[in-house]
């Protein structure tokens, strides 16, 4: 995890490269006359509602830091499903996620100054002395060295600024004597050891009792760290440097930034993902603003801004021209080969790169931000919130979503930068949507399917240092804020800086070493210091008119644009140019009118046949037209069989008391019986049939009439397990699977197949669970027997819940978490992240599921006759047009009915070498992209 978090943004008419004592002298003043700005087109919201809106959002921090304080503390973070704290250890592991996780009460450190920000100066006092009394830096426990640096020697430093600031104002902390900067500094320390590197980088992680490389560390054999884990660690650092007078730590976090930019690749000035700590190879070559990369662009810029070193601002400008030149498609950001930066590395991109339209905002350059942050907001006006990763036709590629801050980091300072009262209006849904979707009795709980509001049981500590601190500052007025927010930056985890940092403790030579790697463009710098009053020229409707074109941009995810018919070539006996519904993958003569409109035909590894568009390789400007066309007809025809074939995952949504509507299981759907997608929800009370396999006539047919049936996967078909309970006068069927132990955390989500028969006749719906997430529907009858369930597409608001006329009579959730409440939220707590998988035939049982397909790299067999495509094709743009990336085509694959309860997975098709011939360069480059994880 990178949270990116921004400062100040403003210098007015300040020379380029100005001295830091004439910025720190103005921007202040800047930023705040920014703010008088805003646009026609948007009303201006009155000080009454901005006033209830900062309200909520206190009350909103009240529920989240009161219910951790309460069921978690000391713990590290709060499980809000089941209210109890989230130990390291005595959960499951999770990976990499639990690396943050060091057994010293993170969400209290995380959240010290968001208590002072949000005026909770009584709250921040008791809170600093629990952390003096209780947290233990000395635990044997591997923790990971960016996360440990943002979050805990950030909170500590973020704290330590606001205690003595308080301090000085006479009314609390009179008893502070720099306790938490001991602390800092001592984990500081605990952190120096994983720089005993040949290059300077840092090992990713280090135990905090024992080091690196000693037997009992259980850690420092690592040989690779991403560029954000080594690049995000100047400001904390140089920030323990100059409060304590101890260099060292700021001189061991710029030896790794001088290396990383030592390294990048000269040609494109860019830097990959992640880095061999030893060698200083590329590891991972793809480039882009998001996950891995993110804060190293943003520690760059920021570190001139708190330390007014040039060389900084020389860098970030270097690099931010190449992310413009390369990346940058407005509105999308879309990763690159750093080798061949016209060419796309990905087809989708992750939540993080939400930040950047924030960090455009400090750069000054504002019309990318508004373009990009729109097309955000259209992603979670959509969805509800920004899955973590989504694909360049704006369909959900991973579907979770933990609470992430950075696109209410951007809206604030797009707010600061623009005054439009728009971005209060982006605010206010943020609002909205978090107590609409995610909160829940104990907190606020991560979405695990934005698609189908299930939830996950975690409240990440970011969530807490970074949302309610950016939501709150949106709305509060100057004097809302009993500091001036404008004397302090923000890091990467929002936590707090005071700018007079940059004169105090100057003992570091700032040698300017950038400009023996690059001769420097003096045009980078034309935007450094933006006068406030050039940010529309002269029209007070430009940020409206940036973001008009935006506003059906998911809908409408490639408006067609004007084609040029060569209807003169066409009479002088030219053939027409290809169209989609032609194309075979086998003819020659086709492959080579792709390489003509800059169309790459890419075989992947495990199969897939993948098109790539890049107009800068076509022929000339009209193949290059001629490819765009192309590409969106692919996208034409994979839409329409997508909607004919694949079926998104559906919801069981348990209504009755004392659940009401809180555990929403994710469910996936039937290719028969009723669409919950055409029509309404179905609703009803569960019953278990007799026989339970359901394959043959019930026996107890009183039981499950006007009910909805629980079936047991196996032993014959589903189509005939619908039947039999259809007859038996069920109005819906969940079907829960019968391998015990199996689960949506580690098994692709399925949609169940017919029978090979007409299927018309079966009119009510069927949902397959499983093993695991069925058996809180079991437990929950063993516990409350009269269980009632809603299966419908999407999960369904709480509140429209309870005023369902059939929940009269049922005694409304209290706020508080009683013991039914915490009894169902620990049944809840088996509903976890659903990862879905590409299509394929999988015999498992004579039921015959196949997954359902949401992977974005789309392919077809080269071995077919013609290129009907069953998934989403996406294409790159013509230079500045519009943009649905990398056409893909995915393999239609068939669902075979098999008896043998063993998984096996169809064979793919095999590539034909020769069609390769001509794009091995690509392939090299896509070789990579294909172990792209976030």
């Amino acid at each position: 995890m990178s949270e990116p978090g921004g400062g100040r943004g403003f210098g007015s008419s300040v020379p380029q490269r100005a001295p830091w004592s004439l910025v720190a002298a103005t921007a202040a003043l800047c930023l705040v006359s920014a703010t008088s700005v805003w646009t026609a087109g948007a009303s201006p919201m009155s000080r009454e509602e901005k006033q209830k809106l900062g309200n909520q959002v206190l009350e909103m921090f009240d529920h989240a830091y009161g219910n951790y304080m309460e069921h978690a503390y000391p713990a590290d973070e709060l499980m809000p499903l089941t209210c109890r704290g989230r130990v390291r250890g005595q959960e499951p592991s999770r990976g990499d996620v639990d690396d943050a996780l060091g057994k010293f009460s993170l969400t209290l450190i995380d959240s010290l100054d968001t208590l002072v920000v949000l005026n909770k100066t009584k709250e921040f006092e008791d809170a600093v002395r629990k952390v003096l009394r209780d947290v233990n830096l000395d635990n044997d426990v591997v923790v990971s060295v960016f996360e440990t640096n943002i979050r805990v020697l950030g909170g500590l430093l973020g704290g330590h600024s606001l205690a003595i600031m308080l301090k000085e104002k006479g009314e609390y902390m009179q008893w502070y004597n720099d306790e938490l900067l001991q602390m800092a500094k001592q984990l500081g320390y605990k952190l120096l050891p994983a720089f005993n590197t040949t290059s300077g980088l840092p090992y990713p992680r280090i135990n905090l009792k024992f080091g690196i490389r000693k037997p009992e560390a259980r850690t420092g054999t690592e040989t690779d760290t991403c560029t954000a884990c080594a690049g995000t660690l100047i400001l904390e650092f140089a920030a323990l440097s100059r409060f304590t007078g101890a260099t060292i730590f700021e001189e061991y976090a710029r030896k790794a930034l001088d290396f990383l930019w030592e390294k990048r690749q000269r040609s494109s000035n860019l830097v990959g993902v992640t880095i061999n700590i030893h060698t200083g190879d590329w590891v991972r070559k793809d480039s882009g603003v998001g996950a891995g990369i993110d804060s190293y662009y943003e520690y760059l810029l920021k570190a001139y801004v708190l330390l007014g070193d040039d060389s900084f601002l020389e860098r970030f400008n270097t690099h931010y021209d190449a992310i413009m030149r390369y990346i940058s498609q407005p509105p999308l950001l879309l990763d690159v080969h750093i080798h061949k930066p016209m060419l796309n590395a990905r087809t989708w991109m992750d939540a993080l790169l939400a930040f950047f339209p924030g960090l455009q905002v400090l750069k000054g350059d504002i019309r990318p931000a508004i373009e990009t942050h729109e097309m955000l907001y259209q992603v979670i006006k959509k969805h509800n919130f920004l899955p973590e990763a989504f694909t360049t036709d704006f369909r959900v590629h991973w579907a979770q979503h933990p609470l992430r801050p950075e696109f209410a980091e951007s809206t604030y300072f797009l707010y600061k930068a623009t005054g439009d009262p728009y971005y209060l209006e982006v605010g206010k849904t943020l609002i909205e949507n978090l107590n609409k979707y995610a909160r829940v009795p104990c907190g606020f709980a991560a979405m695990k399917d934005v698609r189908t509001g299930s939830h996950e049981d975690r409240m990440d500590s970011f969530f807490l240092a970074e949302m309610f601190k950016y939501l709150y500052l949106l709305f509060a007025d100057k004097e809302d804020v009993i500091f001036d927010i404008e004397d302090y930056i923000f890091t990467t985890e929002a936590h707090l800086l005071p700018l007079w940092l940059s004169t105090t403790n100057q003992r570091i030579s700032k040698k300017n070493t950038t400009s023996e790697y690059t001769e420097l463009d003096d045009s980078n710098f034309d935007w450094t210091c933006p006068n406030t009053q050039i940010l529309f020229p002269n029209d007070p409707l430009y940020a409206q008119s940036i973001r008009e074109p935006l506003k059906n941009v998911v809908d409408k995810s490639c408006p067609r644009g004007i084609i040029r018919v060569r209807e003169e070539s066409f009479r002088s006996g030219a053939k027409p140019p290809l169209r989609a519904r032609d194309f075979m993958a086998t003819n020659p003569e086709h492959l080579e009118i792709l390489k003509k409109m800059g169309v790459s035909l890419i075989h992947l590894k495990d199969g897939r046949v993948q098109l790539v568009q890049h107009a800068i390789q076509a022929a000339s400007s009209i193949d290059a037209e001629d490819g765009l066309r192309f590409m969106q007809e692919m996208i034409e025809l994979s839409s329409q069989q997508q909607k004919e074939q694949q079926l998104p995952p559906r919801a069981v949504q348990i209504v009755s008391h004392p659940f009401f509507g809180r555990v929403v299981l994710t469910a996936g759907p039937a290719q028969f019986g009723l669409d919950l997608s055409k029509h309404k929800e179905t609703r009803g009370f569960v019953a278990s049939s007799k026989p339970y396999n359901g394959c043959s006539e019930l026996t107890n047919p009183e039981a499950v009439m006007g009910k909805i049936a629980l079936i047991q996967r196996g032993q014959c078909m589903f189509a005939e397990k619908a039947r039999n309970i259809q007859n038996a006068g069920a109005i819906g069927g969940i079907v829960i699977d019968d391998n015990e132990g199996s689960s949506s955390d580690t098994a692709p989500l399925f949609q169940m197949a017919g029978d090979g028969k007409d299927t018309d006749d079966i009119t009510i719906p069927m949902l397959f669970l499983f093993s695991k997430e069925g058996s809180i529907i079991l437990d929950a009858i063993r516990e409350y027997e009269e269980v009632e369930v809603l299966l419908s597409d999407k999960a369904k608001d709480r509140a429209a819940i309870l005023k369902d006329p059939e929940m009269e009579n049922e005694e409304p959730p209290s706020s508080e978490n009683d013991s039914q409440n915490q009894s169902a939220e620990q049944i809840a707590s088996g509903s976890q992240e659903v990862d879905l998988v590409d299509q394929e035939s999988l015999n498992s049982h004579p039921e015959s599921l196949s997954p359902a397909d949401t992977d974005n790299a789309a392919s077809i067999s080269p071995s077919e006759q013609n290129s009907n495509p069953t998934e989403n094709h996406e294409t790159t743009s013509l230079d500045g047009e519009c943009t649905d990336l990398d056409n893909q085509l995915q393999e239609q694959s068939e669902t075979e009915e098999d008896s043998n309860p063993n998984v096996s997975w169809g064979k793919k098709v095999q590539p034909i070498d020769s069609i390769l011939a001509d794009w091995n360069e690509d392939i090299e480059a896509f070789e990579m992209m294909e172990k792209d994880e976030l």
